[in-house]
C-alpha cells in the first residue's frame, strides 16, 4: 500500500471515513480553487483515497508536458472507460498514439473547413427557426445544435440520426454522473440508486445504437464517403497495417460524441451570457461581424480574421474552463519535490488554473481586452490551456473553435439574446463548468438603442 510522503500538505476541512468528499460534492469549483492557498502539491482524499491536486501552472506543465511519460490517465478517465473503452480520453499510452494517428487526417484544416459548411448552415436554421420577442432556454437549445452538428459532419447523415437521438437522451445524464463518480469510491456504483441505475441504462443505449451504426457503415462501406466513421473504418496503421476493430471504432465515437458537445454548448451558453452582461463587448462584436463579413454567410476564412471575437471566447473559455482532470504515475516520478510512487493519482484543475490571481490580475472580472497581443505578449503558454497540453492534448480543439466562432457570428448577425430580469444563472461543475439553466430573449439585431 503506498503512503503519501510527508512533504506534501494536506487540504483543510477533511472528515473521518469521508476524507474532503463532502466539498468537493457541495461546492467543487470553490473547493479546488481554494487549494492552492495550501501549497503547489495538495492532497485530498476522497474518502480514504489520497489525490494529489497540483494547483500551479508550472506544476501544471511539468505534469502534462516534461514529465507526462510517467504518468498515464487517472481514476476521472479509468471510470469512463465503461462507457469510452480504450479511446483518445481514456486510453494508455501504447494504445493513444497509433489511434491518435489514425484519426488526425479528420481534424487537419482542409476536414475542418469542409465540416464548417455543415456548421453555417445548421447555425443559419437555428438562428432563422427563433422569432422576435420568443424564449429560449440557450443552454438546450445550443446541445441540441452541437449534438446535430457533430453528427452531420462526422457521420454519414442517413445512419447517424439513431446515434444523434441516442445523444441528446443519454449524454446529458452521463454528463450529469460523470464527476460524481471519480470523486466517490467505486464499490458506491454497485449501489441500487436512480442515478446509477440512469447511468448503466443510458451507457448500454448509447453503446449498442453506435454498435448498430459501425455495422451498418461496415456493410454498406462507401468509398467515396469522407466522414469520421468512413474514416476510421477505412484507417490503417502506417507502421502495422492494422485496422481499428468495430469495437474500437465505436469506442472513438462515443468519446468523440461524448467530449464533443457540452464543451461546444457550454461554451457558447457562456458567451451569450457574457454578452448580454457585457454590452459594450457585444457592440465591438458586432461592430467586427460588420466589417469582416458584411451580410453574406461566415465562412472558414473570416475565422482567423475575426481578432476581437478571438479575445472574446478566449476569456470566456478562461472563465469557464474543465473543472477536473486527473493523472496516475506509471513510473516513479518527482513532482514539485515530493516523491510520487507509481499507482499515485494526481488531479488538476483548468477551472481553477485559470482563475489563478497569480496568473490573471482581477481573475472573476470579464475583460476580453486582457488578451491583446500587447498585453498577452511574454505571458508563459502554460498559464492558458483551456484544451489541455503536451501530447494528450484534445485532438479536436480546431474543429470547436471554428464551429463555436462560426455559430456566434451567424447568431449574432440575427438577433441579440437578452436575459430575463427574474433569472439568475448559477454555475454547475460537470464534465465542463455549465450554467444550470439559460432562459433568455431573443431580440431583432436592429431592437438595441
Amino acid at each position: 500500500m503506498n503512503t503519501a510522503p510527508r512533504a506534501i500538505p494536506r487540504a483543510p476541512g477533511r472528515l473521518p471515513l469521508l476524507g474532503h468528499v463532502v466539498p468537493l460534492l457541495r461546492r467543487p469549483l470553490d473547493f479546488m480553487q481554494s487549494l492552492r492557498s495550501t501549497g503547489d502539491l495538495v492532497r485530498v482524499d476522497v474518502g480514504t483515497l489520497p489525490i494529489y491536486f497540483v494547483t500551479s501552472a508550472d506544476l501544471t506543465h511539468e505534469l502534462l508536458v516534461t514529465k507526462a511519460r510517467h504518468v498515464d490517465k487517472g481514476r476521472f478517465f479509468v471510470r469512463a472507460r465503461v462507457l469510452v473503452g480504450d479511446s483518445l480520453p481514456t486510453a494508455p499510452s501504447h494504445i493513444h498514439r497509433p489511434h491518435r494517428r489514425l484519426m488526425q487526417p479528420a481534424f487537419h484544416r482542409e476536414r475542418i473547413a469542409a465540416y464548417a459548411r455543415v456548421m453555417a448552415d445548421r447555425a443559419t436554421a437555428m438562428a432563422e427557426g427563433w422569432s422576435a420577442r420568443q424564449t429560449i432556454a440557450v443552454d438546450e437549445e445550443l446541445a441540441e445544435f452541437s449534438v446535430g452538428t457533430l453528427a452531420e459532419t462526422m457521420f454519414s447523415t442517413d445512419i447517424s440520426r439513431p446515434a444523434a437521438v441516442a445523444v441528446r437522451r443519454d449524454v446529458p445524464i452521463l454528463l450529469k454522473t460523470a464527476l460524481l463518480r471519480a470523486v466517490t469510491p467505486r464499490l458506491l456504483d454497485r449501489l441500487p440508486i436512480p442515478a446509477n441505475r440512469k447511468f448503466d441504462a443510458a451507457a448500454t443505449r448509447l453503446r449498442k445504437v453506435i454498435d448498430d451504426v459501425v455495422a451498418a457503415s461496415r456493410e454498406h462501406e462507401d468509398p467515396e464517403a469522407d466522414d469520421l466513421l468512413s474514416m476510421l473504418l477505412a484507417a490503417r496503421d502506417s507502421d502495422t497495417g492494422e485496422a481499428l476493430s468495430d469495437r474500437e471504432v465505436r469506442d472513438e465515437l462515443v468519446a468523440i460524441m461524448f467530449a464533443g458537445t457540452e464543451t461546444t454548448a457550454s461554451t457558447l451558453s457562456w458567451t451569450f451570457h457574457e454578452l448580454a452582461t457585457h454590452p459594450e463587448v457585444e457592440d465591438r462584436l458586432v461592430a467586427e461581424l460588420a466589417s469582416v463579413v458584411g451580410d453574406r454567410p461566415v465562412t472558414f476564412e473570416d475565422v482567423p480574421k475575426l481578432e476581437y471575437m478571438d479575445q472574446v471566447l478566449r476569456e470566456v473559455s478562461r472563465m469557464h474552463s474543465v473543472p477536473l482532470l486527473m493523472r496516475r504515475v506509471t513510473t516513479p516520478v518527482e513532482l514539485g519535490g515530493a516523491e510520487l510512487p507509481v499507482g499515485t493519482e494526481i488531479a488538476f484543475s483548468l477551472y481553477a488554473l485559470h482563475r489563478d490571481g497569480r496568473l490573471y490580475e482581477n481573475p472573476e472580472r470579464f475583460d476580453p481586452d486582457r488578451w491583446l497581443p500587447e498585453r498577452r505578449q511574454g505571458r508563459p503558454r502554460e498559464d492558458y490551456i483551456p484544451f489541455g497540453s503536451g501530447n494528450r492534448k484534445c485532438i479536436g480543439d480546431g474543429f470547436a473553435w471554428a464551429e463555436i466562432v462560426i455559430t456566434l457570428a451567424t447568431v449574432l448577425a440575427r438577433w441579440r439574446l437578452e436575459p430575463l430580469p427574474e433569472h439568475s444563472v448559477k454555475e454547475v461543475a460537470s464534465a465542463v463548468a455549465h450554467p444550470d439553466r439559460l432562459p433568455m430573449r431573443v431580440m431583432p439585431r436592429t431592437a438595441r438603442v
